[in-house]
């Protein structure tokens, strides 16, 4: 998987709205990559970036795609158990770079996994295992 670089990053967060000034402040992300999941095909990496003030943000890449679902959603999981209190939002879009800003009432180290998630039919549309 390619791995945005730095200043991609550090501008991603500053574009959004962080603090942060300087590469030196963003940790280094943590990554994985999309399997599709009960029948449809996701596919792309996501990185989760931790910033020094506590923040934290999940990019999905350029080449992530769903293969279309309705109601999608991004969010966390730990061990193949979605997370509904980890819940991030509806996916922008079925392709492309999208960014999530994780809520301060979520920990991003009590999760392994993210999710493309279907609040519909509650079932996993992708899923990437994260380290």
């Amino acid at each position: 998987m390619k791995l945005f670089s730095t200043a991609l990053i550090t501008l991603t967060i500053a574009t959004i709205g962080f603090t942060a000034a300087s590469a030196d402040e963003v940790t280094k992300p943590v990554a994985g990559t999309f399997s599709g999941a009960s029948e449809h095909i996701t596919t792309g990496g996501v990185q989760i970036v931790k910033t020094a003030d506590g923040g934290a943000v999940v990019i999905l890449d350029s080449n992530f795609s769903l293969d279309g679902a309705p109601d999608p959603r991004v969010g966390f999981g730990k061990d193949g158990v979605y997370a509904e209190a980890a819940d991030l939002g509806e996916l922008q879009n079925l392709t492309g770079v999208q960014v999530y800003i994780v809520p301060a009432s979520v920990n991003v180290d009590d999760f392994n996994e993210v999710y493309i998630w279907c609040l519909e039919f509650g079932v996993p549309l992708g899923v990437a295992q994260i380290s």
